[in-house]
């Protein structure tokens, strides 16, 4: 059982860790073109989606990037709560939803 939250806890680190690396990857490729279409919002949403929210938003501000984009600036401290909550209740409950049924 301790193997599964080190496991847990090492991916919430390296997502998180990717979440900084692409917010990071994506101003180093804009510049100062502030003008330009952003295309990387799916990347950006998927990775908080999968728990990388709080590095997101935490970053986002750090680089001071794309603070702007109202979407991003809603969406990524709802998704962030949404992640601790869920991590939060599967570290609670000892990841005993995994568990679908004993005989």
């Amino acid at each position: 059982m301790i193997l599964l939250y080190i496991l847990v806890t090492v991916y919430i680190i390296a997502v998180n860790f990717y979440a900084v690396m692409l917010i990071k990857s994506q101003r180093d490729e804009d510049g100062d073109d502030e003008n330009k279409k952003h295309s990387g919002d799916g990347k950006i949403i998927l990775t908080a989606l999968l728990g990388g929210a709080l590095g997101i938003y935490c970053s986002m501000f750090a680089m001071k990037y794309r603070l702007k984009n109202l979407m991003l600036m809603i969406l990524m401290p709802v998704i962030a709560v949404l992640n601790i909550y869920f991590f939060y209740i599967a570290f609670k409950s000892g990841f005993t939803f995994f568990i679908v049924g004993s005989a």
